[in-house]
């Protein structure tokens, strides 16, 4: 892959989709629409807004790479969820997910009642832009693991897939 259209400007993703497909390619950031809710509250919403920006990004590039951060519903809770979907020139699609943690009450609470968690955690934290940072996993896992962190993992399960699907197309001849 050398030119990867990337379907946000968040410094935080922009950052690991870099770090994850390493030198030699080119990443080209842009606000891609991820067609859902600002706050994604479910899996499919939020696989849904990753697919999207990455549909959306894909452009003149060999592929385009989609992140998309939302919240899930339990009964043991509301834990925050990652994924991301990469979609080539040809039109295939690969998505996978991030580490889910548990957020705390206060915060749910506020996230059931129609916050965001992008302004729920500046105002928890009492700075601004933690989501173009180490995001609420950084804050809840305390810097250990930071939203980067998560989404390099998420990208390299995107490449992983799109190589071996690519290696298995060529073996079968269908390319």
């Amino acid at each position: 892959m050398k030119n990867i259209g990337v379907g946000t400007t968040n410094p935080a993703k922009v950052s690991a989709i870099q770090k994850a497909i390493g030198p030699g390619a080119t990443v080209y950031p842009v606000e891609a629409e991820s067609g859902v809710s600002a706050q994604p509250f479910s899996d499919e919403e939020t696989i849904r807004g990753a697919v999207n920006r990455a549909r959306n990004s894909i452009g003149a590039s060999h592929a385009g790479i989609g992140l998309e951060g939302g919240v899930v519903d339990t009964s043991s809770g509301l834990f925050l969820c990652n994924w991301g979907a990469l979609v080539d020139a040809d039109g295939r699609e690969f998505v996978a997910g991030g580490a889910r943690i548990l957020l705390p009450d206060e915060i749910a609470y506020k996230l059931r009642g129609g916050g965001e968690l992008g302004p729920l955690m500046d105002a928890y934290t009492k700075r601004e832009g933690v989501r173009h940072r180490e995001g609420a996993v950084g804050v809840f896992t305390n810097g250990l693991v930071t939203r980067e962190a998560m989404f390099i993992h998420v990208v390299k399960l995107l490449i992983g897939q799109w190589e071996y699907d690519g290696r298995n197309r060529d073996k079968r001849g269908n390319i």
